[in-house]
């Protein structure tokens, strides 16, 4: 069963549909029996760090997520603040933990970076340095391009394994295959053929 984690901020349609496109056949649910039972999960988000964990606290689907992952060794894609959640913290409207399936946290885009001037959000097409071509990055080039919108960003110390990086301003963490935790932190479902591929890689972890 491929669950679409419904907690009310994410764009579940748009990942639902291009599931659907590539022959998956996902449901989109917020009961946390199904996310528990399930055996890849996708979170998507758009929305605050805080008012996201609350949300998922308050439907019990923080502890459906652990028991899927971490005890039944489902699989599961966070994707834009998804993703962010997967981390250890973020501080998007106060500091809050996360999940904590991916050790770092989550923190805002300084409007000066490297000496540069940047403009917030960080929006558009950019492009991931891959550094694997296994997992969710198989069949994709060491450089591709997706498709970003986002005023905050998890770094890249003290990760290892299959990373994609992207540069603005600093190097954030584009996307994380660590077996069965997966994120992304653009949005597969808005970047055309690289997304797809991306999508239909997880699907067969």
């Amino acid at each position: 069963m491929i669950a679409i984690v419904d907690y009310g901020m994410g764009n579940v349609y748009s990942v639902a549909s291009a599931l659907r496109y590539l022959g998956a056949k996902p449901i989109l649910t917020a009961d946390p029996e199904l996310v528990a039972a399930a055996e890849h999960l996708i979170l998507p988000g758009v929305g605050s760090f805080r008012n996201a964990m609350t949300a998922m606290r308050e439907r019990g689907l923080d502890a459906a997520i652990h028991e899927a992952v971490e005890s039944r060794g489902a699989k599961i894609l966070g994707i834009c603040l998804g993703m962010q959640l997967l981390g250890s913290s973020g501080s998007e409207g106060g500091d809050t933990a996360g999940l904590g399936l991916i050790p770092n946290s989550t923190n805002e885009f300084l409007k000066t970076e490297s000496g540069l001037t940047l403009k917030i959000p960080h929006v558009g097409f950019d492009t991931v340095n891959i550094n694997s071509s296994s997992g969710i990055f198989q069949n994709l080039p060491s450089e591709a391009d997706f498709y970003f919108t986002h005023s905050y960003r998890m770094l890249v110390e003290g990760l290892s394994g299959k990373i994609g990086t992207c540069s603005y301003g600093v190097d954030f963490l584009a996307a994380f295959d660590a077996g069965s935790v997966c994120g992304a932190q653009f949005h597969p479902e808005k970047s055309q053929t690289n997304g797809l591929v991306m999508f239909n890689n997880f699907l067969q972890k």
